[in-house]
């Protein structure tokens, strides 16, 4: 019976094993692959040389050039997220991304942006949310409808194409996939988007770049290109490395046209690292909970039930082997147990010369068997008679 128990206890112990190795498959993994509600805070920097670029101080507009620094900070919002309602309650965490654009050598200011945006936790696409909004003229425009990927790709990311928001478009445009390529150890997926001089609407804005570059034209646009690369961690979707190779360029209807941006932005190698280092923790984190603890638990657990059904069987094995040890045993026959007083009674009319119930008289001795059994058998008188004669 203890080996049964302990076989039952080991069995009980290998289910339990595997139903938590599938919990942490099907269960616990997919909750770790989503946007978390307490997300840090994180920096992006990129950085672009021998730039050309429209700088707007004071009143007055120039085309400079020099190096410059890009720099974004990501934070999540709790306290919006918590106010989600409907679908996007549980769905979609809320955004605070904010941008500037600077001059390496002086620290001037020349572009600024902020928005905030709900993006689907798992898919880390934009969401249509009341709330959001853009600020990139001094002006919140709260008509902004983001969309597609934004500043993240979906955790197990595809080899396929995406579409990824453009900010100057307010637009999404396809990424296409364009392979893979090892990034600080982490083999990432390299997707190109590309834009060709796009038109774009700056309403009131094109006024005053139109009196500054191009002062006899009375219309006028500025076309974008921009040739987008991301290199993207498929496990996590986060962004290892990006590169924008922006132009703008204004064209009146009269006069030679002007740029007003050429940079070539890529994340500097900071940037980069910490980006890795982030992807790693996570894959890590993934890994061990969707990999290497649930091998680790079904391989213990099918130890377990085995161990458990050996140790059943070897019981029932040695109950079934002690049932047919009995039964083949002989039958002992108990002998009687003599009475000492019986015994000693029947010792004692033996010496005064009672009968032996379990002795026979010798043959050679001539007894009666009837009341005269003591006495020695007398010959006939006759005989004696005919022998004197």
């Amino acid at each position: 019976m203890k080996h049964r128990a302990i076989g039952a206890v080991l069995f009980g112990v290998g289910v339990l094993l595997l139903a938590l190795a599938a919990g942490l498959v099907f269960v616990v993994t997919p909750a770790l692959a989503k946007l978390p509600y307490d997300l840090d805070s994180s920096t992006s920097v990129a950085e672009a040389s021998n730039a050309k670029f429209l700088q707007i101080n004071d009143g007055s507009i120039k085309i400079n050039d020099g190096n410059l620094r890009s720099t974004v900070l990501v934070t999540q919002l709790p306290k919006e997220t918590a106010n989600l309602t409907g679908d996007l309650d549980g769905k979609a965490v809320v955004w605070r991304v904010g941008q500037t654009v600077e001059r390496v050598d002086n620290k001037q200011l020349v572009s600024a942006y902020g928005a905030e945006l709900a993006l689907d936790r798992v898919s880390g696409a934009a969401l249509e949310w009341g709330g959001q909004w853009l600020d990139d003229t001094g002006e919140q425009d709260k008509e902004i409808r983001f969309a597609g990927q934004i500043y993240k790709f979906p955790f197990n990311t595809e080899k396929k194409d995406y579409q990824i928001f453009d900010r100057d478009l307010r637009a999404v445009r396809d990424a296409k996939f364009a392979g893979t390529e090892n990034i600080k150890g982490i083999e990432t997926y390299r997707f190109e988007q590309v834009i060709t001089d796009e038109p774009l609407n700056l309403g009131d804005r094109l006024t005053p770049l139109l009196a500054t570059f191009a002062p006899g034209a009375t219309d006028g646009k500025v076309v974008y290109s921009n040739k987008r690369t991301v290199w993207v961690d498929p496990v996590t979707g986060s962004f290892i490395k990006v590169r924008e190779v922006q132009k703008k360029v204004l064209t009146p209807n009269v006069g030679a046209p002007t740029t007003l941006l050429d940079a070539d932005f890529a994340y500097n190698e900071a940037t980069i690292a910490a980006s890795a280092d982030r992807a790693k923790d996570s894959r890590n984190s993934l890994r061990l909970l969707s990999v290497y603890a649930p091998i680790g638990l079904v391989v213990l657990g099918l130890a377990l039930l085995a161990g458990g059904v050996l140790v059943g069987r070897r019981a029932s094995a040695a109950v079934a082997g002690e049932a047919r040890h009995r039964a083949d045993a002989p039958t002992r026959v108990e002998e009687p147990v003599r009475d000492a007083d019986a015994t000693d009674e029947r010792v004692e009319v033996d010496r005064q010369g009672g009968p032996l119930s379990d002795e026979i008289p010798p043959a050679s001795t001539n007894w009666r068997t009837d009341e005269e059994s003591t006495v020695p058998a007398q010959r006939p008188a006759v005989d004696d008679e005919a022998e004197k004669r």
